[in-house]
């Protein structure tokens, strides 16, 4: 059987040169370089050798699909690739051999080559050790001694020759200006334009100044009018009128060079500065500087620099703002403005300009820390001192208060600025500022603000804005107090005197302080507005300040007014004094609250409240107790303040014991005497109320207790007496609770209270004759009075003695057997004293029994 007919593939088929195909396929072709291709692929390259192996007419046609599968030409295939993939493996080992062979020589020569190049590496290295320990002389060896000794010797000879060329050169200059008044040699070398040249140029003239000095001191004295007079290098003898020949004026010829040698090294700085060359700029500072100092070239680098220049006419201009900017600076209820706006832009313009000049200076001068001293000294002296004072000036006609918080606001916004400056650095940039500019930035900040920190100015100041405002604030309760302290007692004095009258004396002192030369327009509205009037005219017109029973009480609300403008002037202090006095201006301040807030706002209100608790007492109508409410505003304003003084004002001074010792002892002394009149208060509500009480207790009918079989005493529930007392108290009780709160002080008032009621009650039911029914409304009213004590905020210790009440109800009610057993019973009951229930107490209300008469009562007292 034929073998299959060869097919083409993807791999290279040996040439034939046979004209007729065989009728088995040939094998397979390939190389090392099939392998080595990127796009080789070992499932191809087998499909490859599979497709070669196949006939074709066994690849495709329907005829051949039953035809049985012949392996003959696939093995055959296989099997030459195998045989010549062994010849190919053979061939890539002998390559792989040759070459790591040639990499073995390739690194044995290399690693020769490092020693050999160690070796002269090493050989260089003690060389050059050799060179040095000769150089330095060691091993005993002077050679490198020598060296340096002759080293220093030529460069002291080279000094030496420099001297005496210098020397010999001066002193050429000097014969030619003592002896021919020409100073030729030292013009030459300063037209020559050289900096070296000028820095020589003015040595050598400082030089020949001490020299003039010494050597032609007739010229010096005659600068002083001493000795004769001198006219340059030909002088006059002014006596005689003759020419004769003298002495060149050596002092005005090099004075004279001097200024030209000043002028000439200014005007080259000046068109270096123009230029921005700050090479030439260097230069010329540092000449002037070894001449004179440098005075004059840091004066005309200041003086002439372009930001004095444009802002000469900007800080002379009026200060603007309308009426709207400066308001809020008068108002105490505002909020803290912001500096103002021309002397914010100027503090602006200043750290910009300040941050590049000082760039400016560090490269145009040697001896920058003192241009840049001085150019910070005339920016602060002269810029800014100038504006705040206008800004300054401009507030106090505002205000008191508008002048404070302008300074507050302009010291803050400066020492903004300082501190920007210090962090940085100018001449230090990006490091802080040295020492020495950060000391003349301290300095130049605390001349500014001196002035208004001398002695106590300041303090004084911050007193008359509080005291303003305080008196403005307080004008209408004041008004009201005078008021009620000056009405007429009689029908003829208050013909004699009116209203009107009482009140013109406060009404006019206030209005002539408001009419002062020394308050502003602005301050006057802003006190009037403060102190709820239209304005000072209206007044002067008025017959009578209009004043409201509002405007008499206590407002928690002005109150909190006033501790706020305090607080605010207390850390306006702390902010713009130091600390260096603060604890006498806390002390003064302390003083101006206890006055104003204490003694006029708080003291008065409460002798007010006495006064009319006093004029409760003797009323022949149901007192008025309303007047008991206002006390929680006094209460909780005396809280403030006395949180304010101890959690505020006191620590502020504890870096002064005495003062401080001082502000607490004036402080509890204004307190103790605040609730002194407190508890003044409320004893005379105590009496008031008792008084009340007594009187309605007083019109307890007889007959309340001994009702007729045919009136309709079973529907009634108390007796009006009872009710009304009942309706009394609990009217009091709610005030009382309202002022005092759930408080020890509420409980102590109501105790005491509820104490003194009861024993006037237990002292009225031993006046009234009880019959059988009335025993029940004795009962009935006792249990009302009970259930209202009861519901008192009153001690846990009181509460016992209430059961006294009840036994008093009790002993009316009860029949002669169970009056025996009660009176047997009744030990360990508080009495009225407080003391022991005591059968003798019991006896007098048996007595005001209807039936006391009966043997069976009789038994019953006879027994005990």
């Amino acid at each position: 059987m034929a073998g299959p007919p060869s097919t083409n593939s993807s791999i290279s088929q040996a040439p034939s040169t046979q004209p007729s195909r065989s009728i088995f396929p040939s094998a397979p072709s390939f190389s090392l370089d099939t392998f080595s291709s990127r796009d080789f692929i070992v499932k191809d390259f087998v499909e490859a050798l599979s497709d070669s192996a196949i006939p074709p007419n066994r690849k495709s046609g329907p005829s051949h699909q039953a035809d049985a599968f012949d392996p003959k030409p696939l093995i055959r295939s296989f099997e030459h690739a195998l045989k010549r993939l062994s010849d190919l493996s053979g061939d890539l080992e002998v390559q792989e051999n040759e070459r790591a062979a040639a990499v073995r020589r390739a690194e044995a020569q290399h690693n020769q080559n490092v020693q050999v190049l160690g070796r002269k590496l090493d050989q260089t290295i003690d060389s050059f050790h050799a060179l040095d320990t000769s150089l330095n002389g060691d091993d005993h060896d002077s050679s490198g001694n020598n060296v340096v000794k002759l080293g220093e010797r030529l460069e002291e000879l080279d000094r030496q020759m420099t001297r005496a060329q210098d020397a010999k050169f001066i002193i050429q200059c000097w014969m030619e200006v003592s002896e021919r008044g020409e100073l030729f040699q030292l013009e030459d070398i300063r037209r020559s334009g050289d900096g070296d040249g000028k820095v020589r140029c003015a040595r050598i003239a400082r030089i020949l100044t001490k020299i003039s000095q010494r050597l032609d001191p007739e010229s010096w004295n005659a600068a002083h009018g001493h000795g004769k007079h001198l006219n340059g290098a030909n002088g006059v003898n002014g006596v005689n009128g003759d020419r004769k020949r003298r002495r060149p004026n050596t002092r005005e010829i090099i004075e004279k060079f001097s200024e030209t040698l000043e002028k000439d090294l200014l005007k080259s700085f000046q068109d270096f500065y123009r230029r921005q060359n700050f090479g030439g700029m260097r230069d010329c500072a540092n000449v002037l500087h070894d001449f004179n100092g440098g005075a004059s070239v840091v004066g005309l680098f200041v003086n002439q620099h372009q930001f004095f220049i444009e802002r000469s006419q900007l800080i002379t201009e009026e200060v603007s703002g309308d009426a709207k900017t400066w308001e809020p600076l008068a108002d105490p209820d505002a909020e803290l403005p912001s500096v103002e706006q021309s002397l914010q832009s100027l503090i602006d313009e200043v750290k910009v300009v300040v941050q590049d000049e000082s760039i400016i200076i560090k490269n145009a001068f040697p001896f920058s820390d003192e241009v840049l001293a001085k150019f910070l000294q005339r920016v602060f002296q002269q810029s800014i001192q100038q504006r705040l004072e206008m800004v300054l000036e401009k507030a106090n006609t505002v205000s008191s208060l508008a002048f404070l918080r302008s300074l507050q606001a302009a010291r803050s916004y400066i020492s903004a600025l300082i501190d920007d400056l210090k962090t940085h650095g100018l001449t230090e940039h990006p490091e802080p500022v040295s020492s020495q500019i950060g000391m003349v930035l301290d300095q130049q900040f605390d001349d500014l603000f001196v002035p208004y920190f001398a002695g106590a100015s300041y303090i004084e100041r911050e007193k008359k804005s509080l005291e303003e405002l305080y008196a403005s604030l307080l004008f209408k309760f004041t008004i009201f107090h005078s008021r009620r302290r000056k009405v007429p007692t009689t029908f003829m004095k208050s013909l004699a005197k009116s209203g009107s009258e009482m009140l013109a004396s406060a009404r006019d002192a206030y209005v002539e302080r408001l009419d002062s030369s020394d308050l502003a327009p602005a301050q006057k509205a802003m006190l009037l507005r403060v102190a709820g009037l239209k304005d000072s005219e209206n007044a002067k017109t008025q017959t009578e300040i209009e004043v409201s029973e509002e405007d008499g009480i206590l407002s928690t609300t002005n109150a909190k007014r006033m501790l706020k403008w305090l607080a605010e002037a207390v850390g306006r202090g702390l902010e713009l004094s130091g600390g260096n006095e603060t604890a006498k201006d806390v002390s003064a301040l302390l003083n101006l609250l206890l006055t104003n807030m204490g003694e006029i706002y708080l003291e008065t209100a409460l002798d007010a409240a006495t006064d009319i608790a006093t004029s409760q007492e003797s009323s022949r109508n149901e007192p008025d107790l309303t007047y008991i409410q206002r006390l929680h505003s006094a209460i909780t304003i005396m809280h403030l303040m006395n949180t304010f003084i101890r959690a505020v004002l006191i620590p502020l001074a504890t870096t002064n014991i005495t003062i401080s010792r001082n502000m607490e002892k004036t402080a509890a002394q204004s307190l103790e005497r605040m609730e002194e009149r407190i508890s003044g208060v409320m004893q005379k509500t105590i009496d008031v109320v008792l008084a009340w009480v007594t009187k309605l207790l007083a019109r307890q009918l007889k007959t309340d207790f001994r009702p007729k079989e045919e009136s309709d005493w079973l529907e009634q529930l108390q007796t009006p007496t009872c009710l009304s007392i009942f309706t009394f108290l609990s009217r009091l009780h709610t005030f009382s609770l309202s002022a005092l709160g759930l408080s020890s002080n509420l409980t102590l008032f109501l105790t005491e209270l509820a104490v003194n009621i009861r024993s006037l009650l237990l002292e009225h039911f031993k006046k009234f004759s009880v019959n059988a029914a009335g025993g029940i409304m004795v009962t009935k009213d006792i249990t009302k009075y009970i259930e209202l004590l009861r519901n008192w905020e009153v001690d846990d210790s009181f509460l016992p003695s209430l059961e006294v009440l009840a036994e008093v109800g009790h002993l009316f009610v009860i029949g002669p057997d169970a009056l025996r057993e009660r009176l047997r019973s009744q030990k360990g009951i508080t009495g009225p004293g407080g003391g022991l229930w005591d059968r003798g107490d019991m006896r007098a209300y048996v007595l005001k029994r209807e039936d006391v008469g009966s043997v069976g009562v009789q038994s019953v007292l006879s027994s005990f």
